[in-house]
């Protein structure tokens, strides 16, 4: 019973954290050039740094989907799949606190995926140039580096509620 009361739980924490990245995604962004910057990489950072990483994957890649998806940016979907799974998996779960050095460099790997990753989706498969692809990495890099520091600031401040970090005991 205690088995299954855990999996919900996982489960319903990472149906939370995807409906989180998805509205902080979708419904505060700031348009740019070619799409828009939001925060809710902060979300996907912090579902890397409390669930098991296949929880962590499927926030990231289905949450950032559904914002591309239902904000009428459906031909970003495919890289945003592939881009916000892969950020996640730069953090770890394994650690006792949710802000710790490994998951404070995690933020880089993910900054050089969110910055190549997008760049050469929207260069090969949107523009057919590079230099078009590029064109927005500044603002690639102002929303990661923003989504970052909200990271810092929730993870801080949830580290104090020993209830949530419970569940990074759950596998």
């Amino acid at each position: 019973m205690n088995e299954n009361r855990e999996k919900t739980k996982l489960i319903a924490l990472t149906g939370i954290l995807t409906a989180l990245t998805y509205v902080l995604t979708a419904f505060l962004h700031v348009p740019t050039i070619k799409g828009y910057v939001h925060i809710g990489d902060a979300v996907i950072f912090l579902a890397g740094s409390v669930l098991p990483t296949p929880y962590a994957i499927f926030v990231g890649a289905v949450g950032g989907a559904l914002a591309d998806a239902l904000s009428g940016y459906l031909i970003w979907v495919p890289g945003t799949l592939i881009i916000k799974a892969v950020t996640a998996m730069f953090f770890t779960s394994k650690n006792k606190n949710i802000i710790c050095a490994h998951n404070l460099i995690a933020i880089i790997p993910s900054l050089i995926v969110c910055v190549g990753g997008y760049g050469l989706y929207s260069g090969l498969v949107i523009y057919h140039s590079l230099g078009a692809g590029f064109a927005d990495a500044a603002a690639n890099t102002v929303q990661t580096l923003s989504s970052a520091i909200v990271y810092v600031v929730i993870g801080l401040s949830l580290e104090r509620f020993k209830q949530f970090k419970s569940i990074k005991n759950t596998k």
